[in-house]
């Protein structure tokens, strides 16, 4: 039977707080997030199936704007068909086209010529495989972790396979979600290590400048997979050390396609499959078919909504400056809901948390005594929240923690996430104590 929460126990209070503060106060200095101003930019929030529910399966996909769905109608009904430099509508294929790949750059600290889109970051992953591996063959190896989301493992597992290359697992610890030491699995015969960024799981995030520093000095290059991390902090691909980098604009607050970067010059040295009126310009040569202008139109959008949250108002900054203080603000909010929540989930006996990684996105994977995940992702959509069950598609970091194919409850906090929004999941998760 329900019970009825005491307020007395609130679980999401910190009895060590003063009750008025507000937690976002307590992480650093920097100004912070205009919460409000931008949950009223969601339709989502406001109006439709979503208004009133508590949204925290955004690692699955994030809420989409006004302004980036506007951008996308825009685009649609303007006219494009194909880039070209004679006709208004080719030139705006051609603007639309370069200020899409300008505004990845800035948002994953990339020269944008090396800025790549395609169907989604599997399409794209299975593309540089097979690209990367038409140079190996027996006795060249290839690291993959455990911890990673599937598209960031089978096409590295496949294209070993066809091209008779050994493969390498990298495990993790099933206790802490943390990677074991990549110096293991490596030797001068590695030729990629695969890597995530963050764990679309657990929310464990890796020391990805570690692990690439260990691959270069054995003359390896580094793919990282920043689908998670992206919608959650800021990106440098140059200090994380990755030579290759991919993200899905669908994460945060964009379209759904996907997004490769790399240095330009390394995109020179490899030659896809592709049709032969096709140029062999980088980056265009790694993209098969005519681009999704309309997209890319909402992925610009996406980036200029999210650095217009700079908190600081600051004039004349670059839009990549205005980025790194918006995803601060972001990521300083975000850290505060997490706290409140691992003190709330802390004092449910019956709520167990994967994973105690010393680094973390606020994505958390949970498991209820007694319960399967189906059914507490069906009891909390009762109490209006949006938590779902599964092991999303990170198949063999599941099974490695000891979750099979099941998984477990994952809750994934958002910039659009709010304290209220964690009260009713934990009172929601309380009442299945009873």
């Amino acid at each position: 039977m329900d019970a009825a929460p005491d307020p007395a126990m609130d679980p999401t209070a910190d009895p060590t707080a003063d009750p008025t503060a507000d937690p976002a106060e307590d992480i650093g200095a920097a100004p912070a997030l205009d919460v409000e101003r931008l949950r009223s930019a969601f339709p989502a929030l406001l109006d439709g199936p979503s208004a009133g529910l508590v949204r925290l399966d955004g690692p699955g996909g994030s809420l989409v704007p006004q302004v980036v769905a506007d951008a996308i109608a825009s685009a649609m009904t303007s006219g494009m068909c194909q880039r070209g430099t004679l006709t208004p509508v080719e030139q705006l294929a051609e603007a639309t086209t370069a200020g899409a790949r300008a505004a990845m750059g800035d948002l994953l600290g990339t020269d944008h010529r090396g800025v790549v889109f395609g169907r989604s970051m599997t399409a794209l992953t299975f593309d540089l495989a097979r690209s990367l591996s038409a140079a190996w063959g027996p006795g060249d190896e290839v690291v993959v972790t455990r911890l990673d989301h599937d598209a960031n493992i089978r096409p590295w597992v496949t294209a070993a396979a066809r091209t008779g290359a050994t493969l390498r697992w990298l495990d993790f610890d099933p206790e802490t979600t943390e990677l074991h030491d990549v110096e293991s699995v490596l030797s001068d015969r590695t030729r990629v290590v695969a890597v995530t960024a963050a764990s679309n799981l657990f929310g464990t995030r890796p020391d990805v400048p570690a692990i690439a520093a260990a691959a270069h000095e054995v003359g390896a290059l580094v793919h990282v997979d920043a689908v998670h991390l992206a919608a959650h902090d800021t990106v440098d691909r140059v200090a994380l050390g990755a030579d290759l980098i991919s993200c899905s604009p669908y994460k945060f607050f964009g379209p759904h396609l996907g997004v490769l970067a790399a240095d330009p010059a390394l995109l020179e040295t490899l030659h896809p499959d592709k049709l032969l009126p096709s140029t062999e310009e980088v980056p265009e040569r790694f993209e098969l078919g005519t681009l999704p202008y309309e997209q890319l139109a909402g992925v610009t959008s996406a980036v200029d909504f999210i650095a217009s949250f700079d908190p600081r108002g600051a004039s004349g900054a670059t839009r990549r400056q205005r980025l790194v203080a918006a995803m601060g603000a972001i990521a300083a909010h975000e850290h505060a809901l997490l706290s409140r929540l691992l003190i709330g989930l802390d004092r449910l006996s019956h709520v167990r948390v994967h994973g105690s990684p010393a680094s973390r996105t606020p994505t958390l994977l949970l498991h209820v005594d007694g319960v399967e995940p189906r059914a507490v992702y069906e009891h909390l959509v009762d109490h209006g929240v949006i938590a779902p069950a599964g092991s999303f598609y990170a198949l063999e970091a599941s099974r490695h923690a000891g979750l099979g194919d099941t998984g477990g409850v994952r809750v994934g906090l958002s910039p659009y996430t709010t304290h209220e929004d964690l009260d009713r999941l934990i009172v929601g998760l309380g009442r299945l104590a009873c």
